[in-house]
């Protein structure tokens, strides 16, 4: 192997290095978003029924973050979406696309029919903002 071959190496698995260390931050900080809804709604008083729920043998893409029940008895299958700061351009409700409502409209038919939930039922999004190193969150 000559010097630029060994180069090219390096910086290729520095770079793998690098999206496997964001991609595990980016895990870290969902999981810590995914937390601060879930303790924002129960001090509403609601139930969680469920986190990270696959209701869909197989399929990594149908995962429920949240699923919980309003004391009123609605179950709502919440979407959390964590960011470090606001934008003042868009809501982060955009990343719930077409592709996105698909795959929690097959987790949730799977859900309801698995758990033969005959009530009322919802779906909500819930936007989380900050860092999980700075504590708590905005909700």
């Amino acid at each position: 192997m000559n010097i630029k071959e060994a180069v090219l190496s390096a910086v290729s698995s520095l770079r793998a290095g690098d999206a496997h260390a964001r991609g595990m931050k980016s895990v870290a900080q969902g999981k810590w978003g995914e937390a601060a809804a879930a303790r924002f709604l129960e001090e509403k008083g609601w139930a969680i029924r469920g986190r990270n729920a696959r209701p869909v043998a197989g399929d990594a893409r149908c995962e429920l973050d949240l699923v919980a029940e309003t004391p009123e008895g609605t179950l709502v299958f919440v979407e959390v979406k964590t960011h470090a700061e606001r934008s003042a351009y868009a809501s982060r409700l955009a990343g719930v696309d077409r592709r996105k409502k698909k795959n929690l409209l097959r987790a949730c038919a799977s859900w309801l029919m698995k758990n033969r939930w005959h009530g009322a039922f919802r779906f909500d999004v819930v936007e989380v903002y900050g860092v999980c190193e700075d504590g708590a969150p905005d909700a």
